[in-house]
């Protein structure tokens, strides 16, 4: 890399750096999620301000290609993972039997429902004024179905992390729906990106190797690769939790998770499925396994090293970086957005509600999974960036999606914050073994 190019990017990232954490801080001061605040202090940079103010001085530091722009895209990948492998290490007892009946429920109704209602707010648009440059309709429809269906795990898991709930029975619900979403929507996402494909993401990986093509085979493929992955996953979890049991030792050391987590992460793309959820399948292995505690357990020095690291660097540059993306001058519709906003939440919110209801949760549990279950994210971002990329959506769109994302989780920590200061988060049981305060802004 030129010297000019690791100048633009050591200085971008300093710049990201301390302007996340300091943000971060204001937010958590005024009792709002400081994920929310690392956002915004990405935006200050983008092209909404300092691009707006020195356009050349922006473009020249934060460049949209080049290698310093690959060196600050591999960090923002890296944030990813590790959040993601972090909130896996910490659900130690994801899918509880006794919350199967609430997570299927919530799963089932908080999913459906709003991909239905997504899928009949298509004729309702003007598409012609949000579809991209590849003019596929029907792809867009199946876009916006899962951008009012989705829910964010890398957000979601943070904002209970800073506010200590994410080792209870609530955190573990949630997360569990979420993991179940997230895996079918993965696949109506690859269809949506197949269909305006050319053949450039297919060019690699294990589907040209099995010689899967399009329609229903590739329908089939991308449904069956994340479950096999997940049960390849557990296999190998077990396996190895017998083997370091039965010699009297613990696996789990720095190098050996975080090769797990980039080797799982690199399997996850040549199956063709988003790497986020193979980071996310190593910290729910290694949470299995007891090889990974949180954060406050002292005893685990390899466990925490990487969560104090993780958390003081790649996670607040990752969503920095996704600030440094908006461009709210050039790209923003408000009567869209609001609109937009308000349908999601209302269809979304409701029916997670409807679900925990039928369930038979109270219903003051029923509205803190709701609002809880209605932050899109960081997956509703990676959506977003995924769609605009393969020419789906507009700018106008990808702005609205991503601002759908910011706003649903602001809300989301808002409202867990009150939940948590009122105490009704105080009956869940944290999950065996796990410090319940576990705050990602002290480490």
């Amino acid at each position: 890399m030129p010297d000019v190019d690791l100048f633009r990017l050591l200085a971008g990232l300093v710049l990201l750096l301390m302007s996340a954490h300091l943000l971060g801080r204001v937010f958590a001061r005024f009792r709002q999620p400081p994920v929310i605040g690392e956002i915004v202090g990405g935006l200050l940079f983008g092209p909404s301000l300092f691009g707006l103010l020195a356009p050349h001085a922006q473009g020249w530091l934060f460049p949209r290609t080049g290698p310093a722009a690959s060196g600050l895209a591999l960090v923002y990948q890296l944030g990813t993972l590790l959040l993601m492998f972090l909130a896996g290490a910490q659900m130690r007892a994801v899918f509880s039997r006794r919350d199967g009946r609430t997570v299927g429920l919530v799963a089932v109704v908080g999913m459906v429902v709003p991909f239905a209602f997504g899928l009949g707010l298509a004729p309702f648009l003007d598409l012609r004024r949000v579809v991209g440059p590849a003019g596929d309709r029907a792809a867009l429809t199946l876009v916006l179905a899962c951008a009012v269906a989705i829910t964010s795990i890398p957000v979601i898991s943070r904002i209970m992390l800073d506010l200590g709930i994410l080792g209870t029975d609530f955190a573990r619900v949630v997360l569990s729906v979420a993991v179940l979403e997230d895996i079918a929507l993965n696949v109506v996402i690859s269809v949506a990106l197949g269909m305006v494909n050319d053949g450039r993401h297919d060019s690699f990986g294990a589907a040209v190797l099995l010689g899967v093509g399009d329609g229903p085979a590739a329908l089939a493929y991308h449904a069956l690769a994340p479950l096999v992955l997940f049960a390849l996953m557990a296999a190998v979890g077990v396996a190895v939790r017998r083997r370091t049991a039965a010699a009297g030792r613990r696996a789990g050391g720095v190098a050996v998770q975080l090769s797990a987590v980039l080797a799982a992460s690199a399997g996850c793309l040549f199956a063709g499925i988003t790497p986020m959820y193979g980071a996310f399948l190593v910290g729910l292995v290694a949470g299995w396994g007891g090889a990974v505690r949180g954060a406050g357990d002292a005893g685990e020095e390899p466990a925490r090293a990487v969560h104090t690291f993780a958390a003081n660097f790649f996670i607040p540059v990752y969503f920095a970086v996704v600030g440094l993306k908006l461009d709210l001058v050039h790209s923003f519709d408000p009567l869209l957005t609001v609109l937009f906003i308000a349908f999601a939440c209302v269809v979304k919110a409701g029916s997670v509600y409807a679900g925990a209801r039928w369930s038979g949760c109270p219903p003051v549990r029923s509205a803190n999974l709701a609002v809880a279950m209605n932050a899109r994210g960081g997956p509703g971002i990676v959506l977003a960036t995924l769609a605009y990329d393969a020419d789906i959506i507009n700018a106008t769109l990808f702005t609205t999606l991503v601002l759908t994302a910011v706003v649903t989780s602001l809300m989301a920590g808002g409202w867990l914050e009150r939940a948590v200061s009122r105490g009704q988060l105080a009956t869940d049981r944290p999950v065996a073994g796990e410090p319940v305060a576990v705050r990602a802004g002290a480490a």
